[in-house]
């Protein structure tokens, strides 16, 4: 690819278990990706526009506390209000196959549970990025 990818990582809503996502934002760094990790607490405005001013290709989120169901349909509102049809919305956590299914069916990309193979997650977004972005 001629131009890194740039992916913009957060924890939305009260969820303050962090490890996870540092350690895959470092990866993806070294993978060669550009990451503008926001931290804990985001709400899905503050990644929403952090996504728009950064021209991000990726938005990628980390949920452990159950709100699932309520950040990632919200997340996808936003992106479709600022025309970011062409951004990928994809993440990890606790979150049970139906409502991977559920929020596969509305837009989310592919959702990653843990134990998840970081390599995965980097074939993943790289993939998806050669085939919808360049």
């Amino acid at each position: 690819m001629d131009q890194k990818i740039r992916i913009v990582m957060a924890k939305p809503g009260l969820d303050g278990h962090d490890r996870g996502i540092k350690v895959l934002a470092a990866a993806y760094r070294d993978a060669g990706m550009e990451v503008i990790y926001l931290g804990l607490r985001q709400t899905p405005e503050m990644i929403v526009s952090a996504a728009l001013q950064e021209d991000a290709d990726v938005i990628a989120l980390s949920i452990l506390s159950g709100a699932h169901n309520t950040i990632f349909p919200r997340v996808l509102e936003l992106m479709k209000e600022k025309g970011l049809d062409d951004v990928l919305l994809t993440g990890g956590g606790i979150i049970p196959d139906k409502d991977v299914k559920v929020l596969q069916s509305k837009g989310v990309g592919k959702l990653f549970g843990p134990g998840t193979p970081v390599q995965e997650t980097i074939d993943y977004i790289n993939d998806w990025v050669s085939q919808n972005k360049r």
